[in-house]
């Protein structure tokens, strides 16, 4: 799909007539990204992109005024939303009330969310379908590594490499990529019986572990005030009612980065030679890495 540079114009997606709004709005001041750029992004990536995004509720980081603007997380589907947008009902864990989110299937809902500025995508480790009852039980565990002050996705790959390898221990392949902020997260699908109690235990467990070994550079408790210097594996994502940030989603920050999936030999890399610029990935960047090495998440995106 080409993206038109007027301001507002009526387009067919895949069939669906859409309207897509102040495409020269500039979203990245700092790069002059565009919204026509997010949307045209978008709608590339999408082959690779959607298998990820398929049956999991979806929470949009919406910007309508760029990334020094403000933003709100919208999880309730939009009163304006096309009638054809598919979205499910899913119970709040604490008050009996429920959350209609948008679910994102296909090209024309990707590019109508995109059209609503939303530069960031985020769902939940856990997919409709698996069971009747919502929220479902997970299909993936993530260990979302984030730096403290003082460190930088460097320590992270470091930390990451050593998640692998007790995961390795216990036959669970792990799956790397970067937040498209300043950590990495590793993501391992998980068997059809597997629990939110068990996963989150599991997470948990190799957490301490590795706190206890390399007390100098892992921490596992959320106090800001212990992260210096360190890198904190954030076991507490593994819960129904959190997100993390989707696999190709764009990332609010001064250039559009993206989180980017990432082989062990280029995370190995990035530990071994310090250099946190091997793991930033732009728009662009991933388009061309997509070109060339496929979607490296594919073992992630399967049906349910």
């Amino acid at each position: 799909m080409s993206t038109p540079r007027s301001k507002s114009v009526r387009t067919l997606v895949a069939g669906r007539e859409l309207t897509l709004s102040n495409l020269d709005k500039v979203m990245y001041p700092g790069s002059g990204f565009t919204k026509g750029q997010l949307i045209e992004y978008y709608s590339l990536i999408a082959p690779v992109m959607l298998p990820h995004l398929k049956d999991r509720p979806l929470t949009m980081k919406r910007y309508p005024d760029g990334v020094e603007g403000q933003s709100f997380f919208e999880k309730h589907v939009p009163r304006h939303a096309p009638d054809w947008l598919r979205h499910v009902s899913v119970p709040t864990s604490d008050s009996g009330t429920a959350v209609d989110y948008t679910v994102i299937c296909d090209l024309p809902d990707l590019v109508w969310a995109a059209n609503l500025a939303t530069i960031e995508f985020h769902v939940p480790l856990w997919r409709i379908g698996r069971r009747r009852k919502l929220p479902a039980p997970p299909d993936q565990m993530v260990f979302d590594l984030d730096p403290g002050e003082g460190a930088t996705i460097v320590e992270c790959c470091q930390v990451a490499g050593a998640i692998a390898d007790l995961l390795e221990t216990r036959n669970l392949e792990s799956h790397a990529k970067t937040s498209g902020s300043k950590g990495l997260q590793l993501y391992v699908p998980v068997g059809n019986r597997s629990t939110w109690e068990r996963v989150r235990r599991d997470a948990r467990q190799i957490a301490t572990v590795l706190e206890r070994d390399r007390p100098d550079l892992v921490v596992s408790n959320m106090r800001k005030s212990l992260r210096g210097n360190k890198v904190l594996i954030d076991w507490s994502q593994n819960h129904p009612a959190k997100t993390t940030v989707a696999v190709y989603s764009l990332r609010a920050r001064p250039d559009p980065t993206v989180s980017t999936p990432v082989t062990w030999e280029e995370v190995g890399r990035c530990a071994a030679e310090a250099d946190a610029d091997l793991l930033r990935f732009t728009a662009a960047d991933v388009l061309a890495r997509v070109e060339e090495l496929g979607d490296l998440f594919a073992p992630l995106g399967g049906e349910t």
